[in-house]
C-alpha cells in the first residue's frame, strides 16, 4: 500500500528536478513513508524529460508521463490524479518554491484530522508586488463567490484523500478551483495550512499577468457549469421565461392601446410602426430560443464526465 503519491507537473524545469527529487525522497525516508513521485512532463522544450528518465533509473519510486505538447497545468494534474495510487495525494510545483518538508504535516491533517482537502497558504511570499496584490484581490473574490474560506486558492501545494482525486475531473485552467469543484462533488471538509514559500532558485516564472484575467473567466465558467450542468433548464428556462413574458406583455399592451384608441375614436399609430413592437418581437424570439437551448442541454446532459484524452509519447513505471 502506497501511503503518499506526490504529483509534480513539469514545464521546462530541468535545473530544479534533481534537487526536488532528492528532497522529496529524503523527507519520505526520514518519516518512513511508502511513496511514489509522479512527474507529468507537460510538453517541456528543455531536457526535463531526459532528466526525469535518469531519475527513474536511480529511484524506482519515480514514475512519469510525457505529454507530446503543452496542455497546461490542469491537464497535467488530471493525468496525475488518474495515475496516483497513494492513500494521500500531494500536489506541488516543480520550481522548488514549494517545500517538501510540509508533506508530513499535510499528510497528518488528511489522515488524522480527517480533511478531504488541505490547501497550502503561502502567508509570507517571495513574489514581486505585481503578483501579490492581484493575487490577494483574486483570492478575495473567489472566497466571496465560492463560500470557501481559503486564503490562497492558487497554491500548488495541496493534499487530498485518494477518493477526492478519483471523483473529480479538471480541464482548461480549472486547477485553481479544485477545492470548489471538490465541494460541489460532496467533499466539503476543506482545511488550510500555512506553508513555507521559497524564492525561485532556477529559471523564471511561467505565468504572466494574464492568468488573473483568465482566472476570473474560469471562476465564472466553473461556477456556471457546476451549478447548472445537471439542470440547465433551470438557467435557460428562467431567462427564456423572463424574455418571452416581457415580449408577450408588451404585445398585449400594444394591442390594448390600438383597440382602446379605436374605441375612443382617436388616431393611434399602427402596431408595426411602433419601436416597442420590434422590441417585443425580439423578446419573444429570444425567449423561444432560450427554451429550446434548455431542452437541448437537458437532452445532452450526462451524469458522468468523460476523461479527456491526451497524446502521450512515453511513460515510466506505469502499470496501467
Amino acid at each position: 500500500m502506497i501511503q503518499i503519491s506526490v504529483i509534480v507537473p513539469v514545464f521546462n524545469e530541468q535545473d530544479s528536478l534533481p534537487e526536488l527529487n532528492n528532497w522529496i525522497s529524503r523527507v519520505m525516508h526520514d518519516h518512513g513513508f511508502s511513496y511514489e513521485i509522479i512527474f507529468i512532463n507537460d510538453g517541456s522544450t528543455d531536457d526535463s524529460w531526459d532528466i526525469i528518465s535518469k531519475l527513474s533509473e536511480l529511484n524506482p519510486n519515480v514514475k512519469a508521463v510525457n505529454f507530446t505538447r503543452n496542455y497546461g497545468k490542469s491537464a497535467a494534474l488530471d493525468m496525475g490524479f488518474s495515475k496516483a495510487k497513494g492513500e494521500v495525494v500531494i500536489t506541488m510545483d516543480a520550481d522548488l518554491q514549494d517545500s517538501p518538508d510540509e508533506i508530513p504535516g499535510l499528510y497528518d491533517m488528511v489522515t488524522i484530522d480527517g480533511y478531504d482537502i488541505v490547501s497550502g497558504w503561502k502567508k509570507k511570499r517571495f513574489d514581486p508586488i505585481s503578483k501579490t496584490i492581484p493575487s490577494k484581490f483574486f483570492n478575495g473574490v473567489t472566497r466571496w463567490i465560492s463560500g470557501i474560506k481559503l486564503h490562497d486558492f492558487n497554491c500548488g501545494l495541496k493534499a487530498y484523500k485518494q477518493k477526492v482525486v478519483k471523483n473529480i475531473h479538471i480541464y482548461g485552467e480549472m486547477h485553481r478551483y479544485i477545492p470548489l469543484i471538490a465541494k460541489w462533488n460532496g467533499f466539503a471538509k476543506i482545511g488550510e495550512r500555512v506553508v513555507e514559500h521559497r524564492a525561485r532558485k532556477y529559471g523564471e516564472t511561467k505565468f504572466g499577468i494574464e492568468r488573473f484575467l483568465n482566472g476570473f473567466l474560469d471562476l465564472i465558467s466553473v461556477s456556471f457549469v457546476n451549478r447548472y450542468k445537471k439542470k440547465p433548464m433551470h438557467f435557460f428556462g428562467l431567462l427564456g421565461t423572463i424574455s418571452f413574458s416581457s415580449g408577450f406583455l408588451i404585445t398585449i399592451w400594444l394591442i390594448f392601446q390600438k383597440v382602446y384608441g379605436l374605441y375612443l375614436g382617436t388616431k393611434v399609430r399602427e402596431i408595426t410602426e411602433q419601436p416597442l413592437f420590434f422590441l417585443a418581437l425580439v423578446a419573444l424570439i429570444v425567449g423561444v430560443q432560450l427554451f429550446l437551448t434548455g431542452f437541448l442541454a437537458e437532452m445532452m446532459t450526462s451524469n458522468n464526465s468523460k476523461k479527456a484524452d491526451y497524446n502521450i509519447s512515453g511513460q515510466i513505471n506505469m502499470n496501467d
